[in-house]
């Protein structure tokens, strides 16, 4: 696991924290930053799983 893929899946959770918070405090501002939160740490470890990738193809050759 590369350090994109971690922060991607910490930055996840943090944003499903966040939305979790926002609906029991009735928040929309904090409900609507954990979801940009959880695109973000998706992207983040879709590029890292992609780059993961990338290297193991590279090393079977």
């Amino acid at each position: 696991m590369n350090s994109d893929q971690l922060k991607g899946r910490i930055e996840q959770a943090k944003g499903k924290v966040k939305e979790a918070t926002g609906k029991v405090v009735g928040s929309e501002k904090l409900k609507t930053e954990g979801r940009v939160d959880q695109v973000t740490g998706k992207t983040q470890a879709s590029y890292g799983d992609a780059k993961e990738d990338a290297k193991n193809l590279i090393d079977k050759t």
